[in-house]
């Protein structure tokens, strides 16, 4: 296999010493080859122009206006979302405003029945002092009364016993009253 490679490249060294004639040959292709070239790149070049750069623009534009759209609408939800964020502020300083003023009246409101219940304490507690001393003041006097009776009685009994059975019961026990109402007065 190597003899044929060999053999290949040996005819090629060959074939380009032939062309080597002049060098611009290199260069530039050959006159029909120039003119068919430059028809099929106008003719490309037409085309192009006349289908493909419309179509490139109209794409360009839609994009451009799509682009702008979604431009415009983010603005416009950037605006939304910030009139939004105001707004509920606004709403959050207000329900703590209005949070402030339920605390302030329940405070007051507060502050109100405490002072109906101590004023509805301290009436109870001066009617019950006043119907304790009223009611200390009845005892008082109920026992001063039986007191009396039992000592008008009982020196009414001594009396009878000394004097023996002669005494009025009824005269011996004004006397009696009479003389435990004198004493009465000398004491006040």
């Amino acid at each position: 296999m190597l003899k044929v490679y060999a053999a290949q490249l040996l005819l090629a060294v060959e074939v380009g010493e032939e062309a080597e004639a002049s060098g611009t040959d290199l260069l530039l292709p050959a006159q029909s080859e120039l003119i068919a070239g430059i028809i099929a790149f106008i003719i490309v070049f037409v085309v192009v122009w006349k289908f493909a750069v419309p179509a490139l623009n109209e794409t360009l534009e839609k994009r451009q206006s799509a682009i702008k759209g979604e431009q415009e609408a983010a603005a416009a939800e950037r605006a939304e979302a910030a009139s939004l964020r105001e707004q509920y502020q606004k709403d959050i300083a207000n329900a703590e405003a209005k949070a402030s003023e339920i605390v302030e009246a329940g405070r007051k409101d507060g502050m109100a029945a405490k002072a109906d219940i101590i004023a509805k304490a301290e009436t109870e507690a001066s009617a019950i002092k006043e119907r304790a001393q009223a009611e200390a003041a009845g005892e008082r006097e109920r026992a001063e009364g039986a007191l009396r009776r039992e000592v008008a009685s009982l020196s009414l009994d001594i009396a009878e016993k000394v004097v023996g059975s002669g005494l009025d019961r009824g005269a011996s026990q004004a006397l009696v009253d009479e003389f435990i109402a004198d004493l009465d007065g000398a004491q006040a």
